[in-house]
């Protein structure tokens, strides 16, 4: 067989295969066995010597597909495939396999062939090596570190996968149909490249000089099946009484900032909140790679462009913020905010864009606020840090902190509500919070997503906005 898969599980097979050592104690009627078991050793050939075969048979493998891949391309008019039926294709390249196999006197089963078939089909069309765990509704991640290592994370844990490029180049030919698709460069002058596939998927990829050990692509893939408060609710992270809150305050155009560690959800976050935003409303979306799924019709996105080869010509998310202020936006909504654009959306939530919302890198909602001051002060202006926490007390009024447990598992850890300031300092008092009582054999953490008992400032502006929040939801562990 020379499926990826199939050699994998033969490995494993051998691995565990419970070799007989032929020095077990003797015991009466034992002797004829041992001397069998002897034999049968001595007549096994070593493990790594297996390991090596079946490494040189998937090299075999790749060779022979990298050869017809280069056939097909050699062959087929690219210029129509993007017209041509899958099932028409498949019909196209397995006659060329066919054909291949033959002129090579190379015999193959034909399951065999069927799946080489695929797999070519998926060099031409899609992403090679990586179409299979991209289709794998399991897999949250794909982690290529080299052409020989890939890891995928499923619910939380990352594993290796047993799949391979041929080379260097061919991991690279992958990494360039990425990002020559929406008109981006990676090469030795831009080493590092953010990109995105056709569903959203966030894409990554580094390459030498930067990458010491050869290219690395990773990519955060998109569920296809977008998480909903409801669903939250569902399995236990958010309370009823959490989830109407956050559905008023997004009704209610209560600016929001969603903070979290790197892979805790922020943007499946805000994608969730997002489908409580009225639909008759103007949303603008600013991102470095647009991944932002909104269901509204009313939706203008925004993407920023790196420097040409030359190093001019960059659009920042700053320069997207401040001409979206001349756009007419009801809302507007920074896929993230890194730097100098913190300004910018700051005013913007201090100049009647309310309800705009955007996310940030923190370990906590304190952390997250002090984010936001640096990335303002860093800004080069000599605006006073007093006057720069002035703007973020009354630009934001919530603030939503994610992390990833232990467990892998994407948690809501708080829901805050910015109070005001008192001297110097910005005070926060937290409405919801997740309370963590300890782990269980499996690993799993155990905890409840509960009110702390404080009624939110807020909460007369969601009533004056027709959002009637009832008083028990805020009572303590409700």
């Amino acid at each position: 067989m020379f499926k990826e898969f199939d050699l994998q599980r033969r490995r494993e097979k051998v691995r565990h295969k419970p070799v007989p050592n032929g020095v077990m104690a003797a015991s009466p009627g034992t002797a004829d066995k041992r001397k069998q078991d002897i034999s049968l050793q001595a007549s096994l050939p070593e493990p790594e010597s297996i390991f090596t075969a079946i490494d040189d048979t998937l090299r075999a493998h790749l060779d022979l597909k990298s050869r017809l891949h280069e056939e097909i391309l050699g062959r087929v008019n690219l210029a129509v495939l993007d017209r041509v039926e899958r099932s028409a294709l498949k019909r196209e390249i397995a006659g060329l396999v066919n054909d291949f196999l033959a002129s090579e006197n190379h015999p193959m089963r034909a399951d065999d062939a069927d799946i080489l078939t695929e797999e070519l089909i998926d060099e031409v069309l899609g992403l090679g090596p990586l179409e299979p765990l991209l289709a794998d509704p399991s897999v949250a991640d794909v982690l290529v570190n080299s052409h020989k290592n890939v890891y995928v994370e499923r619910y939380g844990k990352l594993e290796k996968v047993p799949v391979q490029f041929r080379d260097e180049r061919h991991l690279m030919r992958i990494i360039d149909k990425i990002v020559s698709g929406i008109g981006r460069r990676v090469d030795e002058s831009q080493p590092w490249v953010d990109a995105r596939l056709k569903d959203g998927s966030r894409v990554n990829a580094i390459v030498r000089p930067c990458a010491i050990d050869g290219p690395t692509l990773s990519i955060r893939k998109f569920s296809r099946d977008p998480l909903t408060l409801d669903r939250l609710v569902e399995t236990g992270t958010l309370t009823p009484s959490s989830k109407e809150l956050l559905r008023g305050l997004v009704e209610a155009r209560v600016n929001l900032l969603i903070s979290g560690g790197t892979g805790s959800g922020k943007t499946t976050m805000l994608n969730a909140l997002s489908a409580f935003i009225d639909p008759t409303q103007r949303i603008v979306t600013i991102e470095d790679a647009a991944e932002l799924q909104l269901k509204q019709d009313h939706v203008v996105r925004l993407e920023t462009r790196p420097a040409s080869i030359e190093g001019s010509s960059a659009i920042t998310q700053r320069d997207l913020v401040r001409n979206a202020l001349r756009m007419r936006p009801d809302r507007i909504i920074v896929g993230e905010v890194r730097g100098s654009e913190a300004f910018d959306m700051l005013q913007a939530m201090n100049t009647g864009h309310d309800g705009s919302m955007t996310t940030i890198h923190a370990n906590t909602a304190r952390d997250a606020l002090s984010r936001l001051e640096q990335m303002v002060v860093i800004m080069g202006g000599e605006i006073p840090i007093s006057a720069v926490r002035r703007q973020v007390a009354s630009g934001l009024e919530i603030v939503l902190q994610l992390a990833r447990l232990a467990d892998g598992r994407r948690r809501i850890m708080s829901i805050s509500e910015i109070t005001g300031m008192e001297g110097d300092v910005i005070t926060m008092q937290d409405i919801f919070q997740f309370k963590q009582r300890g782990r269980a054999e499996n690993g799993d953490v155990i905890g409840e997503f509960v009110a702390t008992g404080i009624r939110p400032k807020c909460a007369e502006r969601l009533l004056e906005s027709g959002v009637n929040i009832s008083s028990d939801a805020f009572m303590a562990g409700g």
